[in-house]
């Protein structure tokens, strides 16, 4: 039996618009676990840079935790574990106030800051040490220093793994599925069920992720070589003289 490839079944005001929806969502929860990552990533990196041992430690753990367990797994945990240990009340509200994203974009961002502490660790020890003593010399406490002088160049130096990083969190997305979120990998299997166009469907999802990473990739592509040119317009006339 010929099998009849329909791809205008998809494009329907009534499943496009689903598919949108879900596309939305999509980035929605990438943007807000981006966020979070790179809030909590930077913590980490700062706590490791203190040179207390117990933050070190700390940190490791966290991380080898986040690194070495499936990104599903976590998203379970949220949503299965935490929330089962919180006051009625608490669980209620979340309950009511959509739940499944906030515990997917708590689990995929934290996950991510483990990956973004470690490029960000990375990138620091790239930085000369004299950069940190003459901030102190001049006066700038420890966070300061991190926040002025050490944190906006590791960032810098960083783009190239981060941007890696959010093409990552951008696909892991559709793990959200797991727990009811209706991302882009959920509406395209709602609409699989509405029209039995398994094969159309998946096209068109993988077209949307392929093409939104690229953009991603590409974006990235452009900053890192914008700062780039903010280097080398820095350094030259610094090696001239």
């Amino acid at each position: 039996m010929q099998y009849n490839f329909d791809l205008g079944v998809i494009f329907q005001e009534q499943y496009f618009s689903l598919l949108v929806s879900g596309f939305s969502t999509t980035i929605m929860l990438t943007l807000t676990s981006l966020l979070l990552a790179f809030l909590v990533g930077s913590l980490l990196t700062g706590l490791r840079l203190t040179g207390c041992r117990s933050a070190d430690v700390f940190v490791a753990l966290y991380v080898a935790f986040h690194r070495n367990v499936p990104m599903v797994v976590h998203i379970l945990f949220w949503y299965f574990g935490v929330a089962a240990l919180l006051p009625a009340t608490m669980t209620d509200w979340l309950y009511s106030h959509n739940a499944e994203f906030l515990m997917a974009m708590i689990a995929i961002g934290l996950v991510g800051s483990a990956y973004i502490s470690e490029d960000l660790r990375s990138a620091v020890r790239s930085i000369p040490a004299g950069q940190t003593e003459a901030a102190r010399a001049l006066g700038l406490n420890y966070v300061r220093t991190l926040r002025r002088i050490i944190l906006p160049q590791a960032f810098r130096i960083a783009i190239p793994p981060l941007v890696n990083q959010t093409v990552l969190m951008f696909k892991n997305t559709s793990l959200a599925m797991a727990i009811g979120v209706l991302e882009l990998t959920a509406a395209g299997r709602e609409i699989e069920n509405y029209t039995f166009k398994t094969f159309e469907i998946y096209v068109v999802i993988t077209a949307f992720y392929l093409v939104f990473s690229l953009f991603i990739m590409w974006g990235g592509g452009v900053l890192a070589s914008r700062y780039a040119a903010v280097v080398r317009d820095y350094v030259a006339p610094v090696k001239a003289g």
